[in-house]
């Protein structure tokens, strides 16, 4: 299963030619590594991964976003490189497993909208592979999206991991916790929190790691600092679902409490409050308005049916001809 497939030609054409398109013109580079796989709901199949939610958002308001990860040789992978034509995202990373299949994941929803998920197992996205391409990719990014979830298997965890550790220093190395038993490792934790500058988590998910790294604090709203100062990270991002989010960075703490919405389902709410984070953090947005429009896309995304829905005109473009702060200086958070 170790060895690749190149996308058959007439995907790999259609491709190029959406590349030409809004997601190929912004001057900010995303490279999105992980999962993609087919949500299976009670009403029929979504197309997802955190990995895949997260690179349609930020391609869709303006950045040039590649993702790296790898489908089966199967119907189910044809039919999401079609599904991906026309959605403003490079697919020239996705490798095609010749063996193993394309991912699913069996989706049930809670009263309130939340999911629960049964993940099929030795699945394609198990076996990314570091290549020429991706390590240029890397190396090229203003900001890496990773989680945890695709560093279940031996493979594309050494993958994902040697290819964040690629990123130039002043890049956004953005670590989005998925904490789904049985694939909870402490030791992929925490090496992932320490190749990372940027910490995405829900409120159970914060608690958890708390709890899990012994990380004293008084108060919910004290522990993404204290993440911070263990990890030496500089944003810790935290949803609380219909309360809103705490946001941490360099010091500041900023809270935002929530926008209302009719829920749907809150499957993608927290990828698109992702992207939006990282596209604020990439230009230099002020901590507050990051906050309030990361909250506003995450209440349209859970107003909806699916995880990637058309955001908002006043979300789209927002990268659009727009030079990332970590072309020339430090990182730095706006108060």
């Amino acid at each position: 299963m170790s060895d690749s497939t190149p996308l058959p030609p007439q995907n790999a054409e259609s491709s190029k030619q959406t590349n030409r398109g809004a997601g190929s013109g912004g001057s900010l580079r995303i490279l999105s590594i992980g999962e993609i796989l087919w949500d299976i709901f009670p009403s029929g199949e979504e197309l997802g991964g955190a990995p895949l939610n997260f690179a349609l958002h930020a391609a869709a308001m303006g950045a040039r976003v590649q993702i790296l990860s790898r489908i089966g040789s199967d119907e189910l992978g044809s039919r999401i490189l079609d599904d991906l034509v026309g959605r403003q995202l490079l697919l020239d990373l996705v490798q095609i497993d010749p063996a193993a299949p394309t991912g699913t994941a069996t989706v049930a929803l809670g009263v309130n909208g939340e999911p629960s998920f049964h993940l099929g197992e030795q699945v394609a996205w198990d076996f990314i592979e570091v290549t020429d391409r991706a390590l240029t990719a890397a190396r090229e990014a203003d900001a890496i999206y990773f989680g945890s979830l695709a560093q279940r298997s031996r493979t594309s965890r050494e993958a994902i991991q040697h290819l964040v550790a690629q990123t130039r220093s002043r890049a956004l190395r953005i670590f989005d916790v998925n904490l789904r038993p049985p694939h909870v490792d402490r030791e992929v934790i925490e090496a992932s929190l320490r190749l990372a500058n940027v910490l995405k988590v829900n409120q159970a998910e914060l608690l958890e790691l708390g709890g899990m790294f012994g990380i004293p604090h008084n108060s919910t709203a004290e522990l993404p600092g204290a993440l911070a100062g263990a990890f030496d990270l500089e944003v810790v991002a935290c949803t609380l679902g219909s309360e809103g989010s705490i946001l941490y960075c360099d010091g500041e703490t900023r809270r935002h409490p929530g926008v209302a919405a009719e829920v749907a389902n809150s499957v993608g709410a927290g990828d698109a409050f992702t992207a939006v984070l990282a596209i604020g953090l990439l230009t230099g947005q002020p901590l507050d308005d990051i906050n309030r429009r990361a909250n506003e896309a995450a209440a349209f995304v859970c107003s909806k049916s699916g995880a990637t829905p058309v955001l908002p005109p006043e979300f789209l473009h927002a990268a659009r001809g727009v030079s990332s702060k970590a072309e020339t200086t430090d990182f730095v958070c706006l108060s």
